[in-house]
């Protein structure tokens, strides 16, 4: 065991560090994996406008989540053709684990899903309590990286004994196993 130095956070010091300080200040990239994607509203905007600018500045936008985004999240989404172009999505129903990789640099863990009561701007009393902690330590971020990346390249798909409900399983198909055909059978005359 090591000491790392990370900063914990909660309520609505999580959306001013990870939403408004770097997510919205990305330079190079930003990975996001989330159970829960919705429409959450930044300073009275879609999150969705937020991924257009980074999109338009050039950053590397993947999203890691669980179920189906929220029907506002889509239907944003939707109108804006040329982040769909730029915007990765992959879908992965075991992802459960919350981060905010910035730059390749900083890293968010936490508790707190991509929404407006988890990471958004809600009210006091409305938002979740959620508890994650901030850091730049590079063993923290590199393996925080590489969980992702084997999630986002399906290098986790084959083993997975969830896959037959996948809705868009990553990688390719496991071998089937072989099948012995036994001998056909007559119908009765």
């Amino acid at each position: 065991m090591r000491a790392i130095e990370a900063e914990l956070l909660s309520g609505s010091e999580l959306y001013r560090e990870v939403i408004l300080d770097k997510l919205a200040h990305a330079r190079e990239s930003a990975w996001i994996a989330t159970a829960n994607l919705k429409d959450m509203h930044i300073e009275g905007a879609s999150i969705v406008e937020t991924f257009a600018k980074l999109a338009e500045r050039g950053v590397e936008l993947r999203v890691l989540h669980a179920e189906l985004p929220s029907r506002p999240f889509r239907a944003s989404f939707e109108k804006r053709r040329k982040l769909q172009r730029t915007m990765e999505l992959k879908i992965c129903p075991r992802v459960h684990f919350k981060t905010v990789l910035i730059d390749s640099a900083w890293a968010y863990l936490g508790s707190a899903n991509v929404t407006g009561a988890g990471l958004g701007a809600k009210a006091e009393g409305r938002r979740n309590f959620e508890l994650g902690f901030c850091t730049e330590d590079f063993d923290v971020v590199d393996r925080t990286k590489a969980l992702f990346e084997a999630v986002w390249s399906g290098a986790e798909c084959a083993a997975c004994k969830l896959r037959r409900v996948c809705p868009d399983p990553i990688g390719p198909a496991a071998p089937r196993p072989f099948i012995r055909l036994g001998h056909s059978r007559r119908l009765g005359r």
